[in-house]
């Protein structure tokens, strides 16, 4: 597996080794070991599974506050997304900072989300379905989010994000600001 740290050290870009043959492919998507090597030591869970019917929709950014904080490995089962982090942790010198990726099916590529990180994605394709791991268990009370198109964040969502489909509560978030 590779494993490349992004422009904030502590988010991970994992590309498995995808191995083909006629028949179609087979890939190892996690392994403790491996991980461990480089830092992250997880014991996931819960599973979850979104599936988005067009594309432009944007998820987030959510994430858990302590001590239901999450980790996450996201990936992409069918479709493309663009990922996004954002650093939420109080005192880090990439507070408000993030990182953005592709990923898709094709790709296989899967991004680790560390707990004090917001977490969101906007798909690039129609029908895209959404996988990912997480540590804690999903705690209503600790549910939290920013807005998606938060001015300070800068996040460039892409040439049509104006067109962006989001839910009621995903288009009330506050802003980092609001919550910091």
């Amino acid at each position: 597996m590779q494993i490349e740290s992004l422009a904030i050290a502590d988010v991970k870009l994992l590309t498995p080794r995808v191995f083909a043959d006629g028949r179609g492919w087979f890939s190892e998507t996690w392994n403790a070991r491996t991980l461990a090597i480089v830092g992250i030591e997880a014991t996931f869970v819960q599973d979850n599974q979104a599936f988005s019917a067009a594309a432009g929709t944007v998820r987030g950014l959510h994430f858990q506050r302590a001590p239901h904080a999450q980790d996450k490995l996201v990936r992409v089962l069918a479709g493309a997304v663009l990922d996004v982090a954002v650093d939420i942790r109080p005192g880090s010198p990439t507070f408000g900072q993030h990182v953005a990726v592709e990923l898709s099916a094709e790709n296989h590529r899967q991004l680790w989300v560390p707990k004090g990180f917001a977490h969101g994605y906007r798909t690039l394709t129609a029908a895209t379905v959404m996988a990912y791991k997480v540590t804690a268990f999903y705690a209503p009370a600790a549910d939290a989010g920013i807005l998606w198109n938060d001015p300070d964040l800068a996040i460039d969502w892409g040439p049509d994000a104006a067109a962006a489909l989001l839910s009621d509560k995903d288009q009330r978030m506050p802003r980092l600001r609001e919550i910091a």
